[in-house]
């Protein structure tokens, strides 16, 4: 069984979140994480890209999407919504919502901003939206994870979030990645129970 760990990051907090939520979901047995990215796109013209990008994760298919048991979001805050790359894929998801594609598959989201009050939990909610319209189940954080008490940092209830400074230059800290590696376990052992039904 596997959860698609699907994001876009530009400096690397994002990616290095991802990685973190794969560890959380690898942790319950049976259970593998699939991690993808997508390209980024161009304000002037559609962005042509290889098939297969230079570095890191393959870019994700309509096929991940209905292979997986289970899906985690993440992006960095844009003016306190999700990144243009990932919007744009999610926007060409129609085929797998008039299909019913998603639809009962446990769903979180994870993000980074460069600023404490950039729009982490506004662009948490943002990823949210698209999911819910494909009918998925949405998984968070809850307070019975005591990083969410004492994070100076990232982290809500929302999924997990991190504050990557102006320069994005702060390191993922570590509540932030136990924050990633929570949900990741969570979105795998609710997806676990749904195959066990």
């Amino acid at each position: 069984m596997d959860i698609l760990v699907l994001y876009y990051s530009r400096h690397g907090a994002t990616a290095e979140m991802a990685r973190h939520v794969c560890r959380g979901v690898e942790s319950v047995a049976g259970v593998c994480a699939r991690l993808r990215t997508v390209p980024p796109v161009s304000a002037v013209s559609e962005a042509v890209e290889d098939a297969i990008p230079a570095s890191g994760p393959p870019y994700a298919t309509h096929d991940d999407l209905m292979e997986c048991a289970g899906l985690i979001l993440g992006s960095p805050t844009r003016f306190g919504n999700m990144a243009a790359s990932l919007k744009y894929f999610l926007d060409g998801t129609a085929g797998l919502w008039l299909s019913g594609g998603l639809a009962g598959k446990p769903a979180g989201v994870f993000t980074s901003t460069s600023s404490l009050h950039g729009g982490q939990e506004s662009t948490l909610l943002s990823m949210m939206l698209p999911l819910l319209h494909h009918g998925m189940l949405m998984v968070g954080v809850p307070y019975t994870e005591q990083d969410l008490m004492e994070t100076a940092s990232g982290g809500t209830p929302y999924g997990p979030s991190h504050l990557a400074g102006v320069n994005s230059d702060k390191t993922v800290s570590e509540i932030e990645k136990r924050l990633c590696q929570v949900l990741g376990a969570r979105v795998a052992d609710v997806a676990r129970r749904l195959q066990a039904k």
